[in-house]
């Protein structure tokens, strides 16, 4: 799992010289066409061309700003899913739910619990380590929790075990 990005930096590298050969020699080429083109052609295809050349200047120095990724959008939520899923996430449901990103779908599970608990259908530890499962996945997933969801985190936190770790990554 080291070498995650390194085929991507190299990819990028490959396009990157790609590219700028491909407006070098467009460049050329027109230089060369020039008796054969119009002046209006002529100066509407360097134009072309050397807003082509800025903006990939652009993208250059956006890149070595620090401000393009080069692992994707996927990888990244590869990455997140499996520090989650090491760290805390036992439940192949809430695994699920957290890797697309449906929170809605973990407070009615949520609910469900609650709902169960309350009828006696589960054991309240059970009910406890499940809730606090889908709690930790809502609070990594960046949602706001609400006052009761916090207390069965806090509740989580008090019995230790992993969600505890969890929640605080």
């Amino acid at each position: 799992m080291s070498s995650r990005g390194d085929a991507e930096t190299a990819a990028l590298r490959s396009n990157v010289e790609g590219q700028l050969n491909r407006l070098l020699t467009q460049l050329q080429d027109l230089e060369d066409m020039r008796d054969e083109l119009t002046d209006e052609e002529y100066e509407d295809m360097r134009q072309d061309t050397l807003d082509q050349m800025r903006e990939f200047e652009g993208s250059l120095e956006s890149m070595k700003a620090g401000n393009t990724t080069l692992v994707d959008e996927l990888n990244a939520t590869q990455m997140a899913l499996e520090a989650a899923v090491k760290n805390a996430f036992k439940t192949p449901e809430v695994i699920r739910m957290f890797a697309k990103r449906e929170p809605d779908a973990l407070r009615m599970k949520l609910q469900e619990l609650q709902g169960s608990v309350k009828l006696g259908k589960i054991p309240q530890e059970v009910f406890d380590t499940s809730a606090g499962e889908i709690v930790a996945a809502l609070q990594k997933m960046g949602e706001e929790l609400t006052p009761q969801e916090t207390g069965v985190l806090e509740r989580s936190k008090h019995q230790g075990g992993t969600l505890a770790a969890a929640s605080s990554g």
